[in-house]
Protein backbone atom coordinates (compact mmCIF):
# COMPACT_ATOMS: atom_id res chain seq x y z
CA UNK A 1 0.00 0.00 0.00
CA UNK A 2 2.65 2.57 0.60
CA UNK A 3 4.52 2.10 -2.58
CA UNK A 4 0.92 2.89 -4.29
CA UNK A 5 0.72 5.61 -2.23
CA UNK A 6 4.02 6.84 -3.36
CA UNK A 7 2.99 6.47 -7.01
CA UNK A 8 -0.18 8.59 -6.60
CA UNK A 9 1.82 11.13 -5.01
CA UNK A 10 4.53 11.54 -7.69
CA UNK A 11 1.59 11.31 -10.09
CA UNK A 12 0.08 14.44 -7.83
CA UNK A 13 3.24 16.39 -8.10
CA UNK A 14 3.89 15.39 -12.14
CA UNK A 15 0.15 16.71 -12.47
CA UNK A 16 1.50 20.10 -10.64
CA UNK A 17 3.82 20.62 -12.10
CA UNK A 18 3.03 20.32 -15.69
CA UNK A 19 -0.50 22.47 -15.17
CA UNK A 20 1.27 25.25 -13.05
CA UNK A 21 1.65 28.34 -15.11
CA UNK A 22 4.17 30.05 -13.54
CA UNK A 23 6.21 26.84 -14.53
CA UNK A 24 5.06 26.44 -18.04
CA UNK A 25 6.41 30.25 -18.83
CA UNK A 26 9.89 29.37 -17.00
CA UNK A 27 10.41 26.37 -19.29
CA UNK A 28 9.41 28.95 -22.52
CA UNK A 29 11.75 31.08 -20.99
CA UNK A 30 14.62 28.67 -20.86
CA UNK A 31 13.50 27.50 -24.50
CA UNK A 32 13.63 31.47 -25.86
CA UNK A 33 16.95 32.09 -24.41
CA UNK A 34 18.84 29.13 -25.93
CA UNK A 35 17.63 29.86 -29.15
CA UNK A 36 20.07 31.37 -31.55
CA UNK A 37 19.96 35.62 -32.20
CA UNK A 38 17.85 34.83 -35.36
CA UNK A 39 15.30 32.97 -34.09
CA UNK A 40 14.91 35.18 -30.80
CA UNK A 41 13.69 38.06 -33.59
CA UNK A 42 11.56 35.97 -35.93
CA UNK A 43 8.28 36.77 -35.37
CA UNK A 44 7.32 33.46 -36.79
CA UNK A 45 9.17 31.46 -34.61
CA UNK A 46 8.27 33.50 -31.35
CA UNK A 47 4.82 33.12 -32.11
CA UNK A 48 5.08 29.57 -32.40
CA UNK A 49 6.80 29.42 -28.99
CA UNK A 50 3.86 31.61 -27.72
CA UNK A 51 1.04 29.24 -28.57
CA UNK A 52 2.93 26.11 -28.31
CA UNK A 53 2.12 25.69 -24.40
CA UNK A 54 -1.87 25.90 -25.66
CA UNK A 55 -2.21 22.54 -27.79
CA UNK A 56 0.41 20.92 -25.80
CA UNK A 57 -0.63 18.19 -23.25
CA UNK A 58 0.93 16.69 -20.80
CA UNK A 59 1.68 12.97 -20.47
CA UNK A 60 -0.13 10.80 -17.68
CA UNK A 61 1.07 8.22 -15.67
CA UNK A 62 0.19 4.90 -14.85
CA UNK A 63 -1.65 4.04 -11.38
CA UNK A 64 -3.52 2.43 -9.28
CA UNK A 65 -7.22 3.02 -9.66
CA UNK A 66 -9.37 2.32 -6.79
CA UNK A 67 -12.26 1.02 -9.39
CA UNK A 68 -10.07 -0.67 -12.38
CA UNK A 69 -6.82 -1.20 -10.65
CA UNK A 70 -3.76 -1.02 -12.71
CA UNK A 71 -4.49 1.57 -15.29
CA UNK A 72 -1.77 2.01 -17.75
CA UNK A 73 0.25 5.37 -18.72
CA UNK A 74 -0.30 7.49 -21.87
CA UNK A 75 1.86 9.77 -23.96
CA UNK A 76 1.40 13.59 -24.10
CA UNK A 77 2.31 15.95 -26.33
CA UNK A 78 4.59 18.88 -26.95
CA UNK A 79 5.17 21.07 -29.86
CA UNK A 80 8.27 20.30 -31.90
CA UNK A 81 9.15 23.97 -32.85
CA UNK A 82 11.73 23.56 -35.57
CA UNK A 83 9.40 21.17 -37.68
CA UNK A 84 6.69 23.55 -36.95
CA UNK A 85 8.99 26.07 -38.02
CA UNK A 86 9.99 24.55 -40.95
CA UNK A 87 6.45 24.06 -41.95
CA UNK A 88 5.48 27.35 -41.71
CA UNK A 89 8.17 29.38 -42.67
CA UNK A 90 7.47 29.33 -46.82
CA UNK A 91 4.58 31.51 -45.89
CA UNK A 92 5.84 33.38 -42.39
CA UNK A 93 2.62 33.07 -41.30
CA UNK A 94 1.45 30.98 -37.88
CA UNK A 95 -1.04 27.84 -38.81
CA UNK A 96 -1.98 25.41 -36.34
CA UNK A 97 -2.71 23.17 -38.79
CA UNK A 98 0.88 22.89 -39.70
CA UNK A 99 2.04 22.19 -35.81
CA UNK A 100 4.10 19.49 -35.69
CA UNK A 101 4.19 17.08 -32.15
CA UNK A 102 6.50 14.75 -30.89
CA UNK A 103 5.00 12.04 -27.81
CA UNK A 104 6.28 12.93 -24.52
CA UNK A 105 6.59 9.76 -21.70
CA UNK A 106 5.27 9.53 -18.52
CA UNK A 107 7.46 8.77 -15.80
CA UNK A 108 5.68 6.25 -14.02
CA UNK A 109 4.83 2.87 -16.46
CA UNK A 110 2.31 -0.27 -16.18
CA UNK A 111 5.74 -2.19 -15.41
CA UNK A 112 6.76 -0.22 -12.51
CA UNK A 113 3.36 -0.56 -10.98
CA UNK A 114 2.87 -3.52 -8.02
CA UNK A 115 1.41 -6.57 -8.81
CA UNK A 116 -2.53 -5.62 -10.06
CA UNK A 117 -5.09 -7.03 -12.57
CA UNK A 118 -5.90 -4.78 -15.30
CA UNK A 119 -9.42 -4.28 -16.38
CA UNK A 120 -9.50 -1.60 -18.75
CA UNK A 121 -6.58 0.76 -20.96
CA UNK A 122 -6.10 4.07 -20.50
CA UNK A 123 -9.66 6.58 -20.54
CA UNK A 124 -7.93 8.76 -22.85
CA UNK A 125 -7.06 6.42 -25.24
CA UNK A 126 -9.49 5.80 -28.14
CA UNK A 127 -9.21 2.03 -28.57
CA UNK A 128 -10.69 -0.99 -27.61
CA UNK A 129 -9.47 -5.07 -27.18
CA UNK A 130 -11.13 -7.55 -27.96
CA UNK A 131 -10.33 -10.95 -25.51
CA UNK A 132 -11.39 -14.04 -27.06
CA UNK A 133 -10.68 -16.93 -24.30
CA UNK A 134 -10.63 -20.33 -26.42
CA UNK A 135 -10.82 -23.68 -25.04
CA UNK A 136 -14.08 -24.91 -27.35
CA UNK A 137 -15.87 -23.91 -29.93
CA UNK A 138 -13.40 -25.08 -32.60
CA UNK A 139 -16.64 -24.58 -34.95
CA UNK A 140 -16.82 -21.01 -34.67
CA UNK A 141 -13.03 -19.94 -35.00
CA UNK A 142 -12.27 -19.99 -38.84
CA UNK A 143 -15.47 -17.77 -39.44
CA UNK A 144 -14.20 -15.32 -36.45
CA UNK A 145 -10.71 -15.03 -38.08
CA UNK A 146 -12.60 -14.46 -41.67
CA UNK A 147 -14.49 -11.25 -40.19
CA UNK A 148 -11.67 -10.28 -38.45
CA UNK A 149 -9.13 -10.50 -41.49
CA UNK A 150 -12.02 -9.14 -43.23
CA UNK A 151 -12.11 -5.76 -41.72
CA UNK A 152 -8.33 -5.88 -40.63
CA UNK A 153 -8.92 -6.23 -36.97
CA UNK A 154 -6.31 -8.09 -34.95
CA UNK A 155 -7.44 -9.24 -31.44
CA UNK A 156 -5.98 -11.19 -28.31
CA UNK A 157 -6.42 -14.76 -27.98
CA UNK A 158 -6.33 -16.30 -24.69
CA UNK A 159 -5.34 -19.99 -25.54
CA UNK A 160 -5.98 -23.05 -22.80
CA UNK A 161 -3.00 -24.90 -22.98
CA UNK A 162 -4.48 -28.47 -22.93
CA UNK A 163 -6.68 -26.72 -25.73
CA UNK A 164 -3.49 -26.18 -27.50
CA UNK A 165 -1.64 -29.13 -27.00
CA UNK A 166 -5.12 -31.21 -28.90
CA UNK A 167 -5.48 -28.12 -31.24
CA UNK A 168 -1.90 -27.17 -32.44
CA UNK A 169 -3.07 -26.53 -35.94
CA UNK A 170 -6.11 -24.19 -34.80
CA UNK A 171 -3.58 -22.25 -32.85
CA UNK A 172 -1.01 -22.01 -35.01
CA UNK A 173 -3.77 -20.28 -37.36
CA UNK A 174 -4.69 -17.92 -35.16
CA UNK A 175 -0.90 -16.43 -34.79
CA UNK A 176 -0.47 -16.71 -38.52
CA UNK A 177 -3.51 -14.32 -38.81
CA UNK A 178 -1.07 -11.74 -37.11
CA UNK A 179 -3.24 -12.39 -34.05
CA UNK A 180 -1.53 -11.74 -30.38
CA UNK A 181 -1.84 -15.09 -27.92
CA UNK A 182 -2.42 -15.07 -23.98
CA UNK A 183 -2.41 -17.58 -21.51
CA UNK A 184 -5.64 -18.89 -20.20
CA UNK A 185 -4.61 -21.51 -17.77
CA UNK A 186 -3.73 -25.21 -18.80
CA UNK A 187 -7.35 -27.01 -17.39
CA UNK A 188 -9.45 -23.97 -16.68
CA UNK A 189 -9.80 -24.41 -12.93
CA UNK A 190 -10.44 -21.83 -10.18
CA UNK A 191 -7.58 -20.16 -9.93
CA UNK A 192 -9.00 -18.87 -6.95
CA UNK A 193 -8.84 -22.13 -5.21
CA UNK A 194 -5.18 -22.83 -6.19
CA UNK A 195 -2.18 -22.87 -4.08
CA UNK A 196 0.64 -20.58 -5.46
CA UNK A 197 2.73 -23.81 -7.04
CA UNK A 198 -0.11 -25.29 -8.61
CA UNK A 199 -1.17 -21.95 -10.24
CA UNK A 200 2.43 -21.46 -11.47
CA UNK A 201 2.23 -25.08 -12.98
CA UNK A 202 -0.98 -23.86 -14.46
CA UNK A 203 0.56 -21.15 -15.92
CA UNK A 204 4.34 -22.44 -17.16
CA UNK A 205 2.94 -25.33 -18.48
CA UNK A 206 0.63 -23.05 -20.70
CA UNK A 207 3.13 -20.97 -21.80
CA UNK A 208 5.75 -23.72 -22.74
CA UNK A 209 3.03 -25.52 -25.09
CA UNK A 210 2.24 -22.50 -26.74
CA UNK A 211 5.68 -21.42 -27.42
CA UNK A 212 5.72 -24.90 -28.41
CA UNK A 213 3.21 -24.93 -30.61
CA UNK A 214 3.23 -21.45 -32.42
CA UNK A 215 6.41 -20.19 -31.33
CA UNK A 216 4.51 -17.11 -29.77
CA UNK A 217 5.14 -16.15 -26.33
CA UNK A 218 2.63 -15.11 -24.06
CA UNK A 219 2.99 -11.85 -21.71
CA UNK A 220 -0.64 -11.91 -20.45
CA UNK A 221 -2.67 -14.64 -18.23
CA UNK A 222 -6.31 -14.21 -18.45
CA UNK A 223 -7.61 -16.21 -15.77
CA UNK A 224 -10.69 -18.90 -16.14
CA UNK A 225 -14.03 -16.95 -15.24
CA UNK A 226 -12.03 -13.89 -13.99
CA UNK A 227 -11.82 -15.81 -10.61
CA UNK A 228 -8.10 -15.07 -9.05
CA UNK A 229 -7.01 -13.88 -5.43
CA UNK A 230 -4.31 -11.57 -5.02
CA UNK A 231 -1.29 -14.78 -5.04
CA UNK A 232 -2.72 -15.59 -8.56
CA UNK A 233 -1.97 -11.97 -9.90
CA UNK A 234 2.05 -12.39 -7.87
CA UNK A 235 2.39 -15.96 -9.40
CA UNK A 236 1.39 -14.43 -12.46
CA UNK A 237 3.97 -11.45 -11.87
CA UNK A 238 6.59 -13.71 -11.11
CA UNK A 239 6.75 -15.23 -13.82
CA UNK A 240 6.65 -11.37 -16.17
CA UNK A 241 3.25 -11.74 -17.06
CA UNK A 242 0.32 -9.29 -16.16
CA UNK A 243 -3.22 -10.55 -15.51
CA UNK A 244 -5.56 -9.31 -17.85
CA UNK A 245 -9.66 -9.14 -16.57
CA UNK A 246 -12.31 -7.23 -18.92
CA UNK A 247 -14.58 -4.00 -18.66
CA UNK A 248 -17.13 -5.26 -20.94
CA UNK A 249 -18.61 -8.99 -21.29
CA UNK A 250 -20.49 -10.20 -23.79
CA UNK A 251 -21.67 -13.64 -22.26
CA UNK A 252 -22.16 -14.87 -25.08
CA UNK A 253 -22.17 -18.55 -23.39
CA UNK A 254 -25.39 -17.81 -22.78
CA UNK A 255 -26.57 -17.91 -26.59
CA UNK A 256 -27.86 -13.83 -26.71
CA UNK A 257 -29.36 -13.02 -29.95
CA UNK A 258 -26.74 -10.94 -32.39
CA UNK A 259 -28.91 -7.85 -31.37
CA UNK A 260 -28.59 -8.50 -27.63
CA UNK A 261 -25.30 -9.53 -27.79
CA UNK A 262 -24.74 -5.91 -29.68
CA UNK A 263 -26.73 -3.88 -27.56
CA UNK A 264 -25.08 -5.09 -24.64
CA UNK A 265 -21.21 -4.23 -25.81
CA UNK A 266 -22.24 -1.12 -27.32
CA UNK A 267 -24.35 0.38 -24.23
CA UNK A 268 -20.88 -0.10 -22.41
CA UNK A 269 -18.21 0.45 -24.56
CA UNK A 270 -15.87 3.43 -24.15
CA UNK A 271 -11.72 4.49 -24.61
CA UNK A 272 -10.13 1.16 -23.06
CA UNK A 273 -12.75 -1.00 -22.84
CA UNK A 274 -11.85 -4.58 -23.18
CA UNK A 275 -14.42 -6.62 -24.72
CA UNK A 276 -14.79 -10.39 -23.09
CA UNK A 277 -16.13 -13.15 -26.11
CA UNK A 278 -15.51 -16.60 -27.00
CA UNK A 279 -15.88 -18.68 -30.62
CA UNK A 280 -19.55 -19.10 -30.01
CA UNK A 281 -22.32 -18.80 -32.80
CA UNK A 282 -23.96 -15.35 -30.84
CA UNK A 283 -20.12 -14.19 -31.30
CA UNK A 284 -19.18 -15.54 -34.51
CA UNK A 285 -22.87 -13.84 -36.10
CA UNK A 286 -22.40 -10.34 -34.27
CA UNK A 287 -18.92 -9.90 -35.13
CA UNK A 288 -18.85 -8.23 -38.26
CA UNK A 289 -21.65 -5.87 -36.87
CA UNK A 290 -20.05 -4.93 -34.05
CA UNK A 291 -16.87 -3.88 -35.91
CA UNK A 292 -18.71 -1.53 -37.70
CA UNK A 293 -20.25 -0.10 -35.17
CA UNK A 294 -17.71 0.29 -32.68
CA UNK A 295 -15.02 1.77 -35.71
CA UNK A 296 -18.14 4.47 -36.28
CA UNK A 297 -17.81 5.66 -32.99
CA UNK A 298 -13.98 6.69 -34.39
CA UNK A 299 -12.48 4.19 -31.72
CA UNK A 300 -9.72 1.72 -32.78
CA UNK A 301 -9.83 -2.31 -32.41
CA UNK A 302 -6.36 -3.17 -31.34
CA UNK A 303 -4.48 -6.38 -29.28
CA UNK A 304 -4.07 -5.83 -25.64
CA UNK A 305 -0.49 -5.05 -25.84
CA UNK A 306 -1.55 -2.23 -28.58
CA UNK A 307 -4.28 -0.80 -25.96
CA UNK A 308 -1.50 -1.14 -22.95
CA UNK A 309 1.45 0.40 -25.01
CA UNK A 310 1.57 4.69 -23.88
CA UNK A 311 1.19 5.56 -27.85
CA UNK A 312 -1.40 8.70 -27.60
CA UNK A 313 -3.56 7.68 -31.16
CA UNK A 314 -3.90 11.07 -33.02
CA UNK A 315 -6.71 11.90 -34.57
Amino acid sequence: MKKVWIFLSLGLAAWILVNNPIVNKYVASIKQSALPAAKQSDPLYQSIIKHASTYEIPPSDAKIDRVWKAIPGYNGLEVDLEASYKNMKKKQVFDEKKLVFIQTKPQVHLDELPPSPIYKGHPEKPMVSFIINVAWGNEYLSEMLATLKRHHVTASFFLEGNWVKENPDLAKMIVSAGHEVGNHSYSHPDMKRLTAPMAREQIKKTNEIIEAATGAKCFWFAPPSGSYRDETIKVAHELNMKTVMWTVDTVDWKKPTPEALINRVMSKIDNGSMVLMHPTASTANSLEQLIKLIEQRNLKIGTVSELMNEERIIK
